[in-house]
């Protein structure tokens, strides 16, 4: 079994050498078969000459043209991986890559498809770090309707066929497992290590909430409504038209009897909400066809198989 530790680095020069000295020590070459990918997402710094500097010992390069960002640089390194599984690390030196020896036996035991891990002790700042941290993570699982603890944590280990099916973009790299339940998976949770940062400083701050917020609700959708999006639009639409229609019935009588209706706000209500609805109710219809054109077109399968063997 090969296992592929994905890691991409952004202007971590310093923390080169220790972070593969230490991936090299904890997969010792004697008892697995490892590679170490390191994805340089555009770094300004020395990082790429240090990375070069790792003769012998397991490291491939993959030098982005420029920086993507984590989640590009992550995808990047997993469509790249050889391995059976992939195990995927922070080039900060605060994630402990003799964890994953326990992650994979874990696997192993468990049958699962990925391992986590959850920073039991973090050696992060209170204010700035653990209590968003807290907040955010409790939020995702309401929303997710998953009992992920730590999203945030990026030590974890994949089987390599699941890796490589979760669709990654925008900060989506936070709900990978999130995203691997979404796809069928089997997912355990473990307590590791977790290591304050010694060089250089963090690249991601509070300014990424709003994006990670957007991401979060474009999850929810596609994971509830990505084959069915008549199923979310097709209510809202039909309700829509409904209360438009309502209205119209309203307006029609008070005409009979008598009363003038032209001018009044509610007819502009009713005609809003019967266009509105209609609306609705059409374009639903439209991404439900193009979403089975995409699967039909691309022969995409609208399940996942977990195994199969003859009993």
């Amino acid at each position: 079994m090969k296992i592929s530790v994905v890691i991409p680095v952004y202007n971590e020069q310093g923390n080169i050498g220790p972070l593969v000295d230490q991936v090299y020590d904890a997969l010792n070459p004697s008892e697995y078969d490892f590679e170490t990918i390191l994805i340089n997402d555009g770094s300004r710094d020395k990082t790429v000459e240090e990375i070069k500097e790792q003769k012998n010992k397991n490291v491939v390069l993959i030098d982005l043209r420029k920086n993507y960002g984590q989640c590009p640089a992550l995808k990047a390194g997993i469509d790249y991986a050889t391995g059976d599984v992939i195990a995927t690390l922070d080039g900060d030196l605060q994630n402990d890559p003799a964890d994953l020896v326990e992650m994979m036996r874990v696997m192993k035991e468990k049958d699962c498809d990925v391992v986590t891990g959850i920073r039991a002790q973090r050696k992060d700042g209170m204010l700035l770090r653990k209590i968003p941290s807290k907040i955010a993570n409790s939020l995702v699982r309401k929303v997710s309707d998953t009992e992920i603890i730590d999203n945030g944590c990026a030590i974890k280990v994949f089987k390599s066929e699941i890796a490589k099916d979760i669709p990654l973009y925008g900060e989506m790299h936070r709900f990978i497992a999130i995203l691997a339940i979404n796809e069928g998976a089997k997912v355990e949770q473990i307590p590791v290590n977790h290591r304050a940062r010694v060089v250089g400083e963090s690249k991601y701050g509070l300014s990424r909430t709003f994006k990670v917020i957007s991401d979060l609700i474009l999850m929810r959708f596609t994971n509830k409504y990505a084959q069915k999006p008549m199923h979310f639009l097709g209510p809202i639409g039909a309700g829509s038209f409904a209360i438009g229609s309502l209205l119209m019935v309203y307006l029609l009588i008070l005409k009979i009897l008598g009363e003038d209706i032209w001018g009044r706000p509610l007819i502009f209500a009713a005609i809003i909400f019967l266009l509105g609805g209609f609306q609705l109710i059409m374009t639903g219809i439209t991404l439900d066809l193009l979403m089975r054109t995409n699967h039909e077109s691309q022969q995409k399968k609208i399940y996942q198989v977990r195994k199969s063997e003859s009993i």
